[in-house]
């Protein structure tokens, strides 16, 4: 049964071909991936990597936790499932946006806004 390992506190220059290698030492690497910001493209410093059986993971997260990489010492740790989060959910609008919260005392017209104050 494959299982998934948290590997954390990663310096920002460790990529996944300098993370594979070293769990490969304990067993088959299924997947291997270093989680990069989505607007600027480098590394939040953590990553998970996917290995083939629950033994290999294991000795992987024994061995590997607190070991020094690139000035750096790895958290790892076998990682926790993600809740399901139900369809739509996330980046979309949200009931109460934003056009519900504008003061009323601002006016559109045209281009610009104009301020009315508040007798």
């Amino acid at each position: 049964m494959k299982k998934k390992i948290f590997v954390g506190n990663l310096s920002w220059k460790v990529t996944e071909d300098i993370l594979k290698p070293l769990f490969e030492a304990f067993g088959q690497v299924v997947s291997c991936k270093i989680i990069n910001d989505q607007y600027t493209g480098k590394s939040k410093g953590f990553g998970f990597v996917e290995m083939a059986d629950a033994a290999g993971a294991q000795t992987a997260i024994d061995q590997l936790n607190e070991k020094p990489l690139m000035e750096r010492n790895m958290r790892v740790s076998l990682a926790q499932e993600r809740p399901e989060r139900p369809a739509g959910s996330g980046m979309g609008r949200r009931e109460g946006g934003r056009d519900d919260r504008r003061d009323s005392s601002y006016r559109s017209e045209g281009s610009g806004r104009s301020y009315s104050p508040r007798s």
